[in-house]
């Protein structure tokens, strides 16, 4: 008798499938790459779906300006090992064409801004399919979208105007000017990831491990030192041992205090945590589901 599939297996069986489904249903697909822990699994996952062919589609990775300069260097460094077309949108270039405006404020983020820079890479290279880290898991306003998740002319999203998906059957079919998120990891959790990263050897930013890096507290949260975000007075640096558990933009990313320098220390970490990645580290999921659907709404991530 077989040995059953472990979670793992199970999961990554399915990704696996979601990605030759869309490989084979559209035309020109992308993969969405932040240099995080999410689109560093998804490469690892394009890899195993697809060899011993080579990974036939782009990375996109849209450039706030503000990002960790170690998440930089590994996203450049990893496309170019895999022999990989990486694409780089900049939000700069966007405020510059005054598509959008510069955020101002206290917790200023260009992350909304985001948005306006990916629908023109869109249209641009007219992707029809991309592939995002997005995890059910993360929160209530994710916890809505389907495998296929479906993008009108304009990109927007709607929650009500989704495709059912019954089994693993995908309904790929879409008209000129739409488009698809897929998204591999959306039954995985931060626990499933990190213990799949464990198993697969799937190398990550040294930002994901503990190590010693000068802090200010803001609202409870630790942010890094850094040239994009102003300190309010009182607002002190001190040299903290830190871990990040998400990446994103310095402006808006907190760290949490470590000591995790291995994976299975940060799974052991992980076990013991109640909340969520996003909900401790990023100030900009702290406005709540509500705000976090209008951005996708939007045509957001």
């Amino acid at each position: 008798m077989p040995a059953a599939l472990s979670r793992l297996d199970v999961l990554e069986s399915e990704a696996v499938h979601l990605i030759r489904e869309v490989v084979a249903e559209f035309d020109r697909p992308a993969l969405l790459f932040s240099g995080g822990k999410d689109s560093a699994v998804l490469l690892k996952l394009a890899e195993k779906a697809l060899a011993p062919a080579p990974i036939p589609f782009p990375v996109l990775h849209v450039d706030t300006g503000h990002n960790f300069e170690e998440v930089l260097h590994f996203r450049d460094r990893r496309a170019a090992e895999l022999g990989v077309r990486l694409v780089v949108v900049s939000v700069q270039d966007s405020i510059d064409a005054g598509r959008v405006a510069e955020p101002t404020g206290k917790w200023a983020s260009r992350n909304r801004a985001q948005t306006a820079t990916l629908l023109d890479a869109i249209a641009e290279h007219r992707f029809d399919a991309l592939f995002g880290g997005a995890r059910r898991d993360e929160e209530r306003a994710r916890a809505k979208e389907r495998m296929l998740s479906f993008r009108d002319a304009f990109g927007q999203w709607d929650p009500r105007n989704q495709r059912p998906e019954l089994w693993n059957l995908y309904n790929g079919m879409i008209r000129p000017g739409e488009n698809v998120r897929a998204f591999p990891l959306s039954n995985w959790t931060e626990r499933d990831v990190w213990t799949y990263i464990e198993r697969e050897g799937v190398e990550l930013p040294s930002l994901y491990f503990a190590h010693n890096r000068k802090v200010f507290e803001r609202d409870g949260m630790l942010l890094a030192d850094n040239p994009f975000l102003p300190r309010d007075p009182g607002e002190q640096l001190v040299e903290r041992s830190v871990r990040f558990r998400t990446v994103g933009d310095m402006t808006c990313t907190g760290a949490v205090p470590s000591a995790a320098t291995t994976v299975a220390e940060v799974i052991a970490e992980i076990a013991a945590t109640r909340v969520s990645e996003r909900g401790q580290t990023r100030a900009d999921d702290r406005a709540g589901a509500a705000a976090m659907e209008d951005r996708k709404r939007e045509g957001y991530f």
